[in-house]
């Protein structure tokens, strides 16, 4: 799965940029970041085309996240070997290695915050639907920035299943085969 994230020159306002704030001379410019941390950087002419680009990087991160479904990564909990599977309709799910048990699962909609260290840690913060008391879980992973990346694509997904006007365009435009079969946007939060 090669995941990226578009990430737009808002250093210019209506034709209005400081020239110090931009890379180089070109205006309409936006960086894209693969999920290895690798950043590109592009300069389109016009602002419109700037925004065709957004548009496509969008279009594409949902595709891709309606394709796969789920991920899954090696973590460790602990100093346990873990396994953190982002999964489209059922949220965050950590299961042990060896045994394959699970030891938690959220929904997205219980994800109340996170944060990592920058280096191999994310600490998320869950609520728990019956006590709603915040408990937090904090794994370890080899591949930090992908895991990142893989949440944010899986919430970009989730909160463009929320808006009608985007669906409606994606049901238009993809002709993609859903896995299960029964057809798109099932996916509950």
């Amino acid at each position: 799965m090669l995941i990226f994230v578009f990430i737009p020159n808002k250093n210019f306002t209506e034709g209005f940029h400081q020239d110090s704030d931009l890379l180089d001379r070109r205006k309409h410019c936006f960086s894209v970041q693969s999920e290895c941390g690798e950043d590109l950087y592009f300069s389109v002419e016009l602002e419109s085309d700037l925004t065709l680009w957004e548009k496509a990087f969008q279009t594409a991160t949902f595709l891709e996240v309606e394709r796969i479904q789920c991920k899954t990564y090696a973590c460790v909990l602990e100093s346990h070997l873990m396994g953190l599977t982002i999964d489209f309709s059922m949220g965050f799910v950590c299961f042990d290695a060896a045994t394959k048990a699970v030891l938690w699962r959220y929904k997205f909609s219980q994800l109340k915050g996170s944060s990592d260290d920058g280096k191999s840690k994310i600490k998320f913060l869950f609520q728990n639907q019956d006590t709603k008391q915040i408990e937090a879980k904090e794994l370890e992973f080899s591949n930090l920035f992908a895991v990142l990346h893989c949440i944010h694509s899986f919430f970009a997904a989730k909160v463009a299943c929320l808006d009608p006007l985007y669906v409606g365009s994606q049901a238009t435009t993809s002709a993609a085969p859903t896995t299960s079969g029964t057809g798109k946007l099932k996916y509950t939060t």
